[in-house]
């Protein structure tokens, strides 16, 4: 799989490979093979911390590493809130109720890598590890990245998925797939969640 980050064919990029094994109207479930990422846990809020995660990443992957490396970029960049208070209800979305919020941000790492041969990074924040292989309930969604457009389409697919008895076993992901500077109408968002499908 590859998206369009920079606006052309051209400047495709990598992401995770998955297949879709159900599709219905707006949603996919999807099986994931496993990935690695890079990750940085923040505290803030649903805007603040995107930012600052973005920069703690992005330099990672420009060079800020043991070997001074410099690596591609990959999509999509997650997000996902990380509160250990709160609990997710099957009907409704997980919600951050206060400014004390914890968020993990991920960026994906090209395929040709492997937990041995990353670069490490300079900054401790940062840890890398592998995402196992896993069923993903995903509906995808074009706009800005704001708090009340995600919420949106994550209480869809919640909803959706509890409509249809689909047992979720993990929290919202918020999957970004362009540059910032590409127009707000032309993104492809997606919101993600880990289910357990059987077939």
């Amino acid at each position: 799989m590859c998206t369009i980050f920079f606006g052309d064919a051209v400047n495709a990029i990598e992401e995770p490979e998955y297949q879709v094994v159900d599709k219905n109207s707006n949603f996919e479930i999807r099986y994931y093979s496993e990935y690695l990422v890079a990750e940085v846990m923040l505290d803030g809020d649903f805007t603040s911390s995107g930012g600052q995660a973005f920069r703690v990443l992005a330099g990672y992957i420009f060079g800020a590493n043991t070997a001074v490396a410099k690596m591609a970029m990959t999509a999509p960049v997650e997000s996902q809130l990380t509160s250990p208070s709160e609990k997710m209800a099957m009907t409704a979305p997980v919600l951050s109720t206060n400014d004390e919020s914890r968020y993990v941000y991920r960026f994906v790492m090209e395929r040709k890598y492997t937990l041995d041969t990353l670069p490490i990074p300079d900054d401790e924040r940062i840890r890398l590890l592998k995402v196992e292989p896993r069923y993903m309930a995903v509906k995808q969604f074009s706009g800005r990245w704001s708090e009340e457009n995600y919420k949106k389409s994550e209480k869809q697919l919640l909803q959706y998925l509890n409509k249809n008895d689909i047992k979720i076993i993990g929290a919202p992901i918020f999957a970004r797939y362009n540059a910032p500077f590409v127009p707000w109408f032309l993104r492809r968002n997606e919101v993600m969640i880990e289910v357990n499908w059987r077939n």
